[in-house]
């Protein structure tokens, strides 16, 4: 019989760190992955003389508070080095709505010229949007000394506390800020995958400042980077990590607490068992009578969150020959952000990515990539779509995309795609293996929003000697979200075993 002190269940962001934390104390780890690479969609891709970053847009790798966790503070601490280059530029970003607008944000003290200079008499209001995330770090650096008491959240950070009960949206209107500069304010929400008037002002308030007050940044070397530096680190922490494992059943006992589980038709035995699975997929996986009814019901109750088609370009010419300028561009077919997500299916919006402006080298000389995302929610692919009609239907979605961005942008891109790959919901289920093909967990809604979660999450799954991390997890969706869920599921679970040693 195989026994370990932990086993953790999914190499991707989440469960590569608490893998990673738990073996650098001692303790003998095992890491189980069902694909033969690590990183979920941490990860590239190649296709003819092309490699594509599958999902990062960029990576936000620093706080803005140095006594909070970041990602930045993860690799450094468990000896991952990766080699980040950072940006100026935020975006480019255009609304095609009679009243719209076409210009580019930059970081730091820049972003509030951009700001003034698009909507003039902005700047004050704005700065107090950005002032708030003060009191935002001052609070999460309370709750995570984990003595955290209602009472004193709400006496001693109660802007904190109000920030939580409402919308981004809410939020910038109660400081007055002009109609058109909450609309550039908020080109970030389909990061969170949820529109403004349900997006938590706290969730989205962290993001913004994060990436607008401390420069975003790429791995040198795409995101697969980061994966191999985590596994790197796990294994010279002693650490052993198997692919093409996947775990198909999680094991308990007669009281229900998790004792181990079955990969490759093998039980494998652990005092501890950390999930990188979402909680839909391990209650499929389970025996249900060994599991909490709260466990159950509340992964029913909670809505599969975002999921995208993704359109991946090779091609021909430089970006400076094709005429493309920017990064990173947001193109929206109407200033309002729910009006942008009840028209996802119709072009209200999408986003284009070209990361020869960050890594020249990122293609071979005298050629450039585009990576084309398009937000889409469970539901949203044909209802008669079947394996004849599939490659059809992402041909003419890809079609209809790339002549939209020429049009917006007035270059030609079309004669020049060397290679072309389209991903769908259909492709993320597979490789993924989540419900939809969702990339985003559970939807970050108003009622399950990042503060509910924190505060009630001793109450929600407890499962005795399981912890849960990754991107459907407290902080819901994002690279360095996982990096933390997975920093606490890992820190919690070494607390666990010294205590009961």
């Amino acid at each position: 019989m195989k026994q370990y002190d932990v086993i953790v269940v999914g190499a991707g962001n989440g469960g590569l760190v608490a893998a990673a934390d738990v073996a650098k104390e001692g303790y003998k780890t095992l890491l189980l992955e069902k694909h033969n690479l690590p990183g979920g969609c941490a990860t590239s891709f190649v296709r003819g003389r092309f490699e594509f970053e599958t999902a990062l847009h960029e990576l936000c790798d620093e706080s803005t508070s140095e006594d909070l966790e970041s990602s930045k503070e993860i690799f450094t601490r468990l000896g991952a080095r990766v080699d980040l280059v950072h940006e100026d530029t935020l975006f480019r970003v255009i609304s095609k709505d009679k009243d719209g607008y076409d210009l580019v944000l930059h970081t730091g003290e820049r972003f509030f010229d951009d700001m003034e200079k698009a909507v003039p008499g902005c700047r004050d209001k704005v700065k107090k949007l950005f002032d708030l995330i003060e009191q935002i770090d001052a609070a999460q650096r309370y709750v995570n000394t984990g003595k955290m008491n209602p009472l004193t959240l709400m006496n001693k950070y109660g802007d904190f506390m109000r920030l939580g009960s409402h919308s981004i949206e809410e939020v910038e209107i109660a400081l007055g800020i002009p109609e058109k500069a909450r609309s550039i304010l908020n080109t970030y929400w389909c990061y969170l995958g949820v529109p403004t008037d349900d997006l938590n002002a706290v969730h989205y308030i962290s993001l913004l400042t994060a990436y607008a007050k401390v420069k975003p940044s790429m791995p040198h070397n795409r995101s697969h980077e980061l994966s191999l530096s985590l596994v790197k680190a796990f294994q010279g922490f002693g650490g052993e990590i198997r692919y093409n494992s996947e775990v198909t059943e999680f094991l308990f006992d007669e009281k229900g607490a998790a004792i181990g589980v079955v990969a490759n038709g093998e039980k494998l035995y652990a005092k501890k068992i950390i999930s990188n699975v979402i909680p839909a997929n391990v209650i499929n996986r389970s025996d249900a009578k060994k599991l909490p009814k709260r466990m159950k019901k509340l992964a029913n109750a909670r809505k599969i969150g975002m999921t995208f088609i993704t359109i991946y370009l090779g091609l021909d010419r430089s970006m400076e020959e094709l005429g493309i300028n920017d990064y990173s561009v947001f193109i929206f077919s109407d200033n309002d952000s729910r009006v942008q997500f009840d028209k996802r299916k119709e072009m209200g919006i999408y986003v284009v990515n070209c990361l020869n402006k960050v890594l020249p080298e990122s293609s071979p000389k005298g050629t450039s990539t585009l990576f084309f995302t398009i937000p889409f929610m469970p539901g949203d692919l044909p209802e008669d779509l079947n394996e004849t009609t599939y490659k059809d239907y992402k041909n003419e979605v890809a079609k209809r995309y790339i002549l939209d961005y020429e049009k917006t942008l007035g270059v030609s891109i079309m004669p020049h795609i060397e290679e072309i790959v389209v991903a769908t919901p259909v492709t993320f289920a597979r490789y993924l293996g989540t419900p939809e093909g969702a990339i985003y967990g559970y939807a970050s809604e108003t009622w399950d929003n990042i503060i509910g979660r924190v505060v009630m999450e001793p109450m929600e799954y407890t499962v005795k000697n399981m912890k849960f991390c990754g991107g459907h997890h407290t902080r819901g969706d994002g690279y360095p979200s996982g990096y933390i869920t997975g920093d606490k599921a890992g820190k919690a679970t070494v607390k666990e075993l010294k205590e009961e040693k």
